[in-house]
């Protein structure tokens, strides 16, 4: 699949090496040309601007901080069709609450800013050293998907899948309300609870 990936920090960076190994074609682009080029170098990734690589891919990954996101929308040019994956979770600087909740989400946010486009919420509960299959051993861990549109959840539960992960659908859009609390929740134990980055929630049938 072809896949653009906009952010060169830990999930960026990580996604990218995870999507090449998996045999996805990955444009990589951000604010700083520089770190592209070494990311794209480390991971196999093809290094690009942003409207390039926006234009390319059928699935644009927003790899930013929540108060990056609107910029970097406004600036990507045409998102009509795509499939654009918000993994962020909207916290304060100290990662200690949620700067949006309750009446609305970073996911809602984000089909605000791009209308056009087909906005799912995924991977905002994993850490990033998970995302390479030597940090999970033999478990398979979930990723949840909220979205309004079931035929983008398909396309990106297909790439899920080839990473290593159990897609697991979450809901519409508006799931992102609670999903992103569980990601803050990750973010307690991982960091502030003394469990570090090897932890991610699971959602068990019995």
């Amino acid at each position: 699949m072809n896949v653009a990936i906009i952010g060169h920090g830990n999930m960026g960076s990580a996604l990218a090496g995870a999507l090449v190994s998996a045999g996805h074609q990955v444009w990589l682009a951000g604010r700083d040309q520089d770190k592209v080029a070494a990311v794209a170098a480390t991971t196999g990734a093809t290094a690009s601007n942003l409207v390039d690589a926006v234009q390319h891919a059928e699935v644009v990954f927003l790899a930013l901080p929540f108060a990056a996101m609107a910029a970097a929308l406004a600036a990507a040019g045409d998102l009509a069709g795509k499939v654009v994956v918000d993994i962020c979770n909207p916290i304060s600087a100290d990662f200690k609450q949620l700067v949006i909740g309750h009446t609305t989400s970073a996911g809602e946010q984000v089909q605000r800013w791009a209308p056009a486009a087909r906005v799912v919420k995924a991977f905002n509960t994993l850490f990033a050293p998970l995302l390479a299959p030597a940090a999970r051993g033999d478990k398979t861990l979930q990723v949840f998907m909220a979205s309004d549109d079931s035929a983008a959840k398909a396309v990106l539960a297909s790439l899920v899948q080839s990473i290593g992960f159990e897609a697991v659908d979450a809901g519409g859009l508006e799931n992102c309300r609670l999903l992103e609390p569980v990601g803050l929740m990750n973010i307690q134990f991982g960091y502030f609870l003394g469990q570090g980055p090897a932890v991610a929630p699971g959602w068990v049938k019995v």
